[in-house]
């Protein structure tokens, strides 16, 4: 008979390596000998990092290897202040708000080409110093263009029938696209446009605000108006620029090197000054009234003299070269006087 199993069952199957040999059954039930072999364990992966210490109380915790180091800001330097340029500023502004002041005292009823002609010669400064300091596409065009536009705003100041603004509004439309216009011509000038309508339109459109004097000087008690408005002006803008050759503090901005007591001074002064003129002046005109406009019009000029320092730190933080150095300096001044005629109309308009 034979069995039922096979004599095999019952017996352990060998591992598939190598089968253990005597020297392996000699050894068994003694302690394993000591490796003399490198081997890598949890002390070696240690002691390949580096030993490690302990951290310190306050001691920061140290960084990983995939961390990205991040580069340092750059410290800009403020800019210096020149004070012999602020003085040279200061009497600029007064010079030019003696001038408009004085010439809309020579403008009458029928006699208006003295003032005429003096609000365009400051026009004329004005396109010279502001395409100068920033150089839109085509300069001599817009330059040119502006010059025109300048000269047909005064005669459609003078010569109108009803003293209003809306010839002169029509014109600094015109003379926008025709500037526009004219650098489009070129192909060079083409790429610039885009970036250059803002520099375009600001250059058209205060070359036409200083037009709004002349018709203010034809509206009953506007040659009053032009004496408050361009008085507080003048005086505001001076005010600022000496306060800043004094004391330029607090900066505004690293890079412009205006303060802020210069700003707030100039402003205050003027108010001040329109109000004693506005003592001084006949009906309608008050001390509250004058007070009024000249504020408006002095934190006016004093904030666009302010916004062209901004606009030229900006220009030089970006690359660009700077321009000459006298139409930069006259930017300011006659920007203040620009705005302030319009705002010396509205006011006009408003209280009067």
């Amino acid at each position: 008979m034979f069995p039922s199993t096979s004599p095999e069952a019952g017996r352990e199957s060998w591992p598939a390596g190598p089968q253990p040999g005597p020297a392996a059954a000699a050894t068994r039930g003694q302690p394993p000998a000591p490796r003399t072999g490198p081997a890598t364990t949890d002390g070696d992966r240690r002691e390949r990092g580096g030993p490690r210490r302990a951290r310190r109380a306050g001691e920061p915790a140290r960084r990983s290897e995939d961390e990205i180091d991040e580069p340092e800001e750059e410290v800009i330097p403020p800019v210096a202040v020149h004070r012999q340029l602020a003085l040279t500023i200061a009497g600029f502004a007064a010079l030019l708000g003696v001038g408009l002041v004085l010439g809309a005292q020579t403008s009458g009823p029928g006699h208006r080409l003295p003032f005429a002609f003096i609000i365009f010669g400051v026009q004329l400064l004005f396109v010279l110093a502001w395409t100068m300091a920033m150089r839109p596409p085509a300069l001599l065009v817009v330059a040119g263009i502006s010059a025109v536009v300048a000269a047909l705003a005064d005669i459609a100041a003078v010569q109108t029938d009803v003293a209003g603004l809306a010839p002169l509004g029509y014109l600094a439309a015109g003379g926008f696209l025709a500037a526009v216009l004219g650098q489009l011509v070129r192909r060079v000038d083409r790429v610039r446009v885009t970036d250059s309508l803002g520099a375009t339109l600001l250059i058209v459109v205060g070359v036409v605000a200083f037009g709004t004097l002349i018709v203010l000087s034809r509206i009953p008690a506007g040659t009053q108006a032009i004496t408050v408005c361009l008085t507080a002006s003048g005086v505001a803008l001076t005010v600022a620029r000496l306060t800043d050759a004094v004391l330029p503090w607090p900066r505004l901005a690293p890079q412009v090197p205006r303060g802020a007591a210069g700003v707030v001074a100039g402003a205050m002064v003027g108010t001040l000054t329109s109000a004693l003129l506005g003592s001084y002046l006949v009906a309608p005109f008050t001390p509250t009234r004058a007070a009024v406009i000249g504020l408006v019009a002095a934190v006016t000029a004093v904030l666009s003299d302010l916004a062209v320092g901004y606009a030229e730190a900006g220009r030089l933080m970006a690359g660009e070269p700077p321009t000459m150095w006298v139409a930069r300096h006259m930017q300011g001044p006659l920007g203040g006087f620009a705005l302030a005629a319009p705002a010396a109309y509205a006011m006009c308009m408003l209280f009067l």
